[in-house]
């Protein structure tokens, strides 16, 4: 019995040790966050508690496509490096628990603390209830709450769930956060098919009441989901704040800035133009951090996939990724609200080497760059000519490469992605492989931040005034750079390489 039991203990140990994720898999970012394995979606539930950046997320904790909807977790102390935990929130009874917020109950509204030292953190989700497995389509959704006592480790369902239906059956995804002036919860909601968000309000978490309707509004061609609102900062005007609604309409976002008092949400964006957070085919659900410190910028995190192939894309043992998070703040030009988002400052950084290259070299056709790397953060600024069309191409083999680029006669920057990877994995990815977004040049200057990750490619274009996101997935042979410059000479002012470290 001894021998067996010191066996049983060896085993457990290596299989233990195995199991770990040694995320060196093809395709496999190595600077923002992927599950260790199976499926994931939605970011949820983001929070800040006691020093730590906690990270729900839609997980089937049993494969790799979507399916048994449960919040995933993971903490961090500095938004780049991650640590798994059990999954938080699981499906139970025929109730998945699908997207929602989560929220530090500080004067425990709620009377969930126990104790004069407990301080609740409570998820608001929406649980998708499926009376009868064999009719998938027959469901309902309700908002319910759970609360944690130990910072989020475990949950504990409420006994009085649920806390919100309204009888509908697309009606999903609250996020829930604390008004100040009115001292109240506030709740948005989605009534996805109809395009509307719906706002409540409380004094617990608890009893909800009806306030107002947004919507439609913007892009309404897809159904609506996964609402935030939030204050963001003006900037060079200190002190002054705007209020954000963002939603997402199934393969993309949208934003509206405009004014909050409590009860309505009224959008100052014009009625005839919609204005994006990111205008890739992969980036998805995003939604900001609650309780971060006092002055500390929104942080926006997103989903890096795509509804028309999420399930398909060559990646094992997970499916997807989040974006990198994106600071955020506000620009007034022209009479219109423009949303910047930047990639976050990370703490300690993660740059192992940087290749910069000497200022005003200037290129016709293209040129290559001495750097070897799919894990690697590029600053690039060039002078725009008259009829050209100029930029950098990553992930180059050959006639293979990933194109990021600026037409001058269109003033668009673009991305292509046609020529990048493997498209093999589903018959319409090739398809949806070009995107496009208006863009001014500043002072004649197009400047890019661009991250690039194995299979991820981000792209924050002057000060984060256009993000375009996307997925591709080269041969790790595909690993060059170069710039171009098609239809006249062009100055480039600046290019700085620098290769990441693993955040693994």
């Amino acid at each position: 019995m001894k021998n067996l039991a010191i066996l049983i203990l060896i085993i457990f140990f290596f299989s233990n040790v195995y199991s770990q994720p040694a995320y060196k898999e093809k395709y496999r970012p190595q600077f923002h966050f992927t599950p260790a394995k199976n499926w994931m979606n939605d970011p949820n539930g983001l929070v800040y508690h006691n020093g730590e950046y906690h990270l729900f997320y839609q997980h089937n904790p049993f494969g790799n496509r979507w399916g048994h909807m449960s919040w995933g977790h993971a903490v961090s102390n500095n938004l780049m490096h991650w640590k798994h935990l059990p999954v938080a929130i699981s499906e139970k009874d025929s109730v998945a628990i699908f997207s929602g917020s989560a929220v530090i109950d500080k004067t425990n509204t709620t009377g969930f603390a126990k104790n004069a030292t407990d301080v609740p953190m409570v998820a608001i989700y929406t649980a998708h209830i499926i009376a009868d497995s064999t009719k998938p389509d027959n469901y309902r959704q309700e908002q319910h709450i759970a609360y944690s006592l130990d910072n989020g480790r475990t949950f504990t369902k409420y006994s009085g769930n649920p806390v919100l239906d309204i009888g509908k059956k697309d009606f999903r995804d609250p996020k829930v956060f604390w008004h100040e002036p009115t001292k109240k919860w506030i709740m948005l909601v989605v009534l996805a098919q109809e395009h509307i968000i719906k706002f409540y309000s409380s004094p617990d978490l608890k009893k909800w009441t009806h306030t107002s309707d947004f919507g439609p509004a913007g892009d309404y061609s897809e159904i609506w989901e996964c609402s935030d609102l939030l204050e963001v900062s003006v900037e060079n005007e200190p002190g002054n704040k705007k209020w954000v609604l963002i939603n997402s309409q199934q393969y993309g976002m949208q934003y509206f800035v405009g004014e909050f008092d409590g009860n309505k949400f009224v959008s100052k964006n014009p009625a005839n133009k919609i204005y994006r957070p990111d205008y890739g085919p992969d980036y998805y659900a995003g939604i900001t951090y609650n309780n971060l410190p006092d002055g500390h910028p929104p942080i926006l995190i997103g989903w890096i996939n795509n509804w028309k192939y999420a399930n398909d894309i060559p990646t094992d043992p997970w499916k997807s990724a989040m974006a990198f998070p994106r600071m955020l703040s506000l620009e007034k030009r022209n009479n219109e609200w423009i949303l910047l988002s930047n990639p976050f400052k990370t703490t300690p950084p993660l740059v192992q080497d940087a290749y910069m290259w000497e200022l005003q070299v200037k290129v016709k056709d293209k040129q290559e760059v001495s750097v070897n790397s799919q894990t690697i953060a590029v600053e690039i600024e060039w002078e725009v000519q008259k009829n050209t069309t100029a930029g950098i191409r990553l992930a180059v083999n050959g006639q293979r490469g990933f194109v990021i680029g600026y037409d001058a006669r269109s003033q668009k920057l673009f991305i292509d992605r046609s020529n990048a990877s493997d498209t093999n994995f589903h018959k319409g990815f090739n398809e949806w492989s070009k995107y496009e977004a208006s863009l001014v040049p500043k002072k004649g200057r197009i400047s890019l931040q661009i991250l690039y990750d194995k299979s991820i490619v981000e792209v924050f274009a002057n000060n984060g005034e256009v993000n375009i996101t996307a997925q591709i997935f080269p041969d790790e042979k595909n690993n060059g750079i170069e710039v171009f410059s098609k239809g006249g000479t062009t100055k480039f002012t600046q290019l700085t390489v620098s290769t990441l470290k693993s955040v693994w």
